[in-house]
C-alpha cells in the first residue's frame, strides 16, 4: 500500500461534473493498494494518515497531525501509484492489486479512517474517471508506506 499525501487548504473530487467529495484544510491522500495488503497494513496506514505531523504548530514547525488540527481527509483511490516504472517508456501495473482486491482494501482503509477520525473523511469514486482539484499548502507532499 502506498499513499501520496498532500497538505491542502482545500481539495475536491468531481465525477461527471458532480462533486463527490470535498474538504477544506486538511489532507488529500492518493492511495494505491498492492497485492496481498493486510488488515494490519490498512490499520497502520490509517494511523499514519491521521498521525503524521505535517501541520504547523504555533512556532511554524511541522509538529501537528491531521488528528491534532481536526482537518478533513480526502481519500482517492489511484492504482497508478503502484506502477512499475523501472524500465521502458510505458508503466506496468502488475504491481497494483487487481480491481476487486483493490476496492476491498480501499474500502477497508476508508472504514478504519472514518472510525478513527470523526471530523470527516471524504472519498472519490472507486474506478471512476475523477477530476481531482486541490490547493497544495506549502507545497507539502510525502509518499507514505504503512
Amino acid at each position: 500500500m502506498l499513499a501520496l499525501i498532500q497538505r491542502v487548504t482545500e481539495a475536491k473530487v468531481t465525477v461527471d461534473d458532480a462533486v463527490v467529495g470535498a474538504i477544506g484544510p486538511g489532507l488529500l491522500a492518493l492511495v494505491a493498494v498492492e497485492p496481498g495488503d493486510t488488515e494490519a497494513q490498512f490499520l497502520r496506514m490509517a494511523q499514519r494518515l491521521l498521525g503524521y505531523r505535517i501541520f504547523s504548530d504555533d512556532a511554524g514547525k511541522m509538529n501537528r497531525s491531521l488528528a491534532d488540527i481536526g482537518g478533513g481527509l480526502l481519500l482517492v483511490s489511484q492504482f497508478t501509484l503502484a506502477a512499475d516504472t523501472r524500465s521502458g517508456m510505458r508503466p506496468s501495473f502488475t504491481t497494483a492489486a487487481p480491481p476487486a482486491e483493490a476496492e476491498r482494501g480501499f474500502d477497508r482503509l476508508v472504514a478504519i479512517c472514518r472510525e478513527m477520525h470523526p471530523p470527516g473523511v471524504e472519498t472519490g469514486r472507486f474506478g471512476a474517471h475523477m477530476v481531482v482539484s486541490l490547493v497544495n499548502d506549502g507545497p507539502v507532499t510525502f509518499l507514505l508506506r504503512p
